[in-house]
């Protein structure tokens, strides 16, 4: 790619809208505070090691998730998107587009929380695999960035396993809920995207996966064979 690529007929892309994206495996649609919240709550009741690397949370009570779920509905800020699979048609976690940069085409998929029933499961992925190609096709952004704990050794594996390109540390980056947090920081390029997309793509389509569901190509495997 172009170290300096002409850039004179840019023109900022549109902020993301709560919306429904839809896919094999997986369903995303606006947070919905009010018709979520039982859902939420009952595949996060007693499971609090689910917040751990996330900026709020654990929750005592439906009531606060609720009132936490308000906030993120009604906010600027981000736009939360609920996580579906087909499979159980229940509400099974969240993620949204955050630190919106519509002028720069830059943004970043954060506040993802997944349940245990729904973390490594093909529905995560392919929850991942909707929100970054809404971005890059849909909208016209021109880099996706992923950003976590730098603690948070599942989610730097996962943001590599995505396709993202690990940057480097941001050290006492942040305080989060008392404690100092480095930040690691992951991008992906609207250059590398129809290489992602590819695998992406490779890695769902269902003769990948046996008679129980087991993969028969990793999504790290195919991306190796498409570079």
């Amino acid at each position: 790619m172009p170290q300096n690529p002409d850039l004179a007929s840019w023109k900022p892309v549109a902020l993301p809208n709560p919306q429904r994206l839809a896919g094999q495996f997986v369903h995303l649609a606006p947070l919905r505070a009010e018709r979520h919240v039982a859902e939420l709550w009952k595949g996060v009741e007693g499971h609090d090691e689910v917040w751990d690397y996330l900026s709020d949370g654990p929750y005592g009570s439906e009531a606060e998730l609720r009132s936490a779920l308000e906030a993120k509905e009604s906010g600027s800020s981000a736009v939360f998107l609920t996580i579906i699979p087909v499979s159980s048609a229940s509400v099974e976690g969240y993620a949204s587009y955050m630190r919106m940069d519509p002028a720069n085409g830059v943004i970043e998929v954060g506040n993802i929380m997944m349940t245990p029933s729904l973390q490594k499961t093909t529905a995560a992925t392919e929850a991942m695999y909707l929100m970054a190609r809404h971005i890059f096709e849909d909208l016209g952004y021109r880099r996706y960035e992923w950003k976590c704990n730098a603690n948070n050794v599942p989610s730097r594996r996962a943001a590599l396993r995505y396709g993202f390109t690990f940057e480097g540390i941001f050290r006492q980056h942040m305080i989060i809920k008392g404690r100092n947090r480095d930040t690691a920081w992951f991008s992906m390029l609207d250059t590398e995207w129809p290489q992602r997309k590819a695998a992406f793509e490779a890695w769902l389509k269902p003769a990948n996966f046996d008679s129980e569901g087991q993969q028969r190509q990793s999504l790290a495997e195919i991306a190796a064979k498409l570079r």
